[in-house]
């Protein structure tokens, strides 16, 4: 015990000194306080009490009470939570439809209306409802910024507008936005975020019922690219930091559209924004997301050193040919991850809000190396897309959680489509969690392009000892009444020949590949469910007609289901 504690010492003493050289304009009591406290924390206490991400091959899992978490969740709509009387009869809905986490916004207006003075009424009600209803919570800080706006923070913020300036237009005129550039505004927020977590180390440390917290919400600047306002502009006329241009440079080969920006303007190492980044609105976004990223960074930093859940910040997509401040301007976008990283070091992952057709291509660019999936927005949760989008991340991408937004909208819903998806999804966690990041599973759904285009020919991928062709079309059903949007489904290898396949509206054959015979068949292909303690009920035993001969595995479309499937090889 005395040699971890020595070499816990030893690493945060480095961080500390890490911190005070990367964040120098962080001053104040309250910032050294929280530093120290996360030292101390840190050297004296185990890891594994706190939810936390812990690497498994190429990607990361979430690790609650010690255990690997799929967070099959749901986000509540940005009133809901503030009230316990109108969540009663929800939560026993959400419940039933299979989710294990709640997504819900904490607001700042709520738990600090006089300032200093804090209020907990409202989180812990909605502490006690997860707890009685056996679900997590994924906390939502509605900070400085919510979809871009000001509007969740305390009347006394809103009201002093000589002490949290707004960000000012090019004509002058303020706007409804607090500025990033305020150190009063960022120190207030730092100050009740680490309020928040500090609550919720008091009250829920020892049953993790939070998991994991959002840092602001949908970040950007609108409806320019940057703000305009006296520190703004001197800012931007000054050099590009340092440690932002270092870290593009190590960074070169993730290729980032800001990557061939700054090669298109010749790749210079030092300079303005302009010099580097060229004339125009790529410079502006480059600077505000480098500017939105430290304000965040102070606020993780007061945060964990109160309570260091796992953190991270979502990202209000960009549509194709849509310019700065059309969109969010400098929000955690996929041409913008690399100036967060470097800008927000502590923070655990920057995630995408996904609302757009395209899922397939937009959820990948948020899959990397140093960062692992999770979407806290995935779509509205009525629409038909969904279900298949949560195979396609948990199977192919490897996502820690997906939750659809405004899910108790469709609590009542008969049928219910994605509470079918995530009663298979449950079955299948642990085996889910075992595969991640081993490359023993995959996802299948058609690739829809944002012009709403369906790209519904087969998809091939090679798991274990076999190469997997999924069709999404039907061939026992008429095309015409299929919806291929909404078919998918994933494959996870289990043993040497074994996987369970499971989905809806797929159809897969499989043939061998590497040294052996060249043909594959169907030894045994089991439909069944894993009860709760994860024991397989076997249901028919199929062949004939259900699998065409021995031809293929099909999934009906209309009907989630698990296969437990053994191939074999023969000549």
């Amino acid at each position: 015990m005395v040699s971890i504690q020595r070499a816990r010492r030893v690493f945060f003493r480095a961080r500390l000194v890490a911190l005070s050289e990367h964040l120098p304009h962080l001053r104040g009591a309250w910032f050294t306080a929280a530093v120290v406290a996360l030292l101390a924390a840190s050297i004296f206490s185990t890891a594994s009490a706190t939810p936390r991400l812990e690497r498994q091959g190429s990607t990361m899992r979430l690790i609650v009470n010690d255990q690997p978490m799929l967070v099959l969740g749901g986000e509540l709509g940005n009133s809901s939570a503030s009230s316990a009387a109108y969540m009663a009869p929800y939560w026993p809905k959400l419940k039933q439809m299979n989710v294990n986490t709640v997504l819900a916004p904490v607001s700042w207006e709520l738990i600090e209306p006089v300032e200093g003075r804090f209020v907990w009424t409202s989180l812990d009600q909605l502490l006690r409802d997860a707890r009685a209803h056996d679900m997590k919570l994924v906390l939502l800080w509605f900070g400085a910024w919510k979809n871009s706006m000001s509007t969740y923070v305390p009347s006394w913020v809103k009201r002093d507008q000589a002490r949290f300036p707004r960000v000012q237009l090019p004509n002058g005129q303020s706007t409804d936005i607090l500025s990033a550039f305020s150190i009063a505004t960022r120190d207030a927020d730092a100050r009740a975020f680490a309020a928040l977590l500090n609550r919720i180390k008091e009250v829920d440390s020892k049953q993790s019922t939070v998991v994991m917290v959002q840092v602001e919400n949908e970040i950007g600047m609108l409806p320019v690219a940057r703000e305009y306002g006296a520190e703004a502009n001197r800012l931007f006329a000054e050099r590009v930091p340092a440690e932002l241009m270092s870290h593009l440079d190590a960074s070169r080969a993730n290729r980032t559209g800001l990557h061939e920006l700054w090669a298109e303007q010749g790749g210079k190492r030092e300079g303005t924004w302009v010099e580097v980044f060229g004339e125009g609105d790529a410079a502006a976004e480059a600077f505000t997301a480098w500017h939105y990223s430290r304000f965040v960074e102070a606020l993780v930093v007061a945060g964990k050193a109160a309570y260091p859940l796992p953190m991270f910040v979502n990202a209000a997509l960009n549509r194709m040919n849509k310019a700065p401040g059309e969109y969010p301007s400098g929000g955690p976008l996929p041409h913008l991850l690399d100036v967060w990283k470097a800008g927000a070091p502590s923070l655990d992952l920057l995630a995408p809000d996904i609302y757009f057709p395209n899922f397939v291509d937009l959820a990948a660019r948020f899959r990397r190396a140093d960062n692992a999936l999770f979407i806290p927005e995935a779509n509205n949760a009525d629409k038909p897309e969904v279900p298949a989008n949560a195979f396609y991340a948990f199977g192919k991408l490897d996502a820690i959680g997906f939750s659809p937004f405004s899910i108790e909208s469709i609590a009542d819903r008969k049928p219910n489509p994605l509470a079918d998806a995530y009663a298979v999804l449950r079955q299948l966690s642990p085996a889910i969690l075992s595969a991640q990041g081993l490359a023993r599973m995959s996802g299948f759904k058609p690739r829809i392009l944002e012009d709403q285009t369906v790209l519904d020919m087969p998809v091939t991928e090679d798991i274990g000892g076999y190469r997997f062709t999924v069709s999404f079309i039907d061939p026992w059903m008429p095309e015409a009444q299929q919806s291929t949007a909404t078919h998918g489904g994933l494959i996870i290898q289990t043993g040497p020949e074994d996987y369970l396949i499971a989905g809806q509206g797929i159809v897969v054959t499989a043939r061998p590949i590497g040294p052996g015979p060249p043909l594959a068949g169907i030894d045994q292909a089991w439909e069944g469910t894993f009860d709760s303690q994860g024991r397989w009920l076997p249901g028919r035993l199929l062949n004939g007609d259900q699998t065409h001969q021995g031809r293929h595995v099909r999934l009906a479309p209309g009907n989630f289901q698990i296969q437990q499937v053994r191939f074999y090889r023969y000549r």
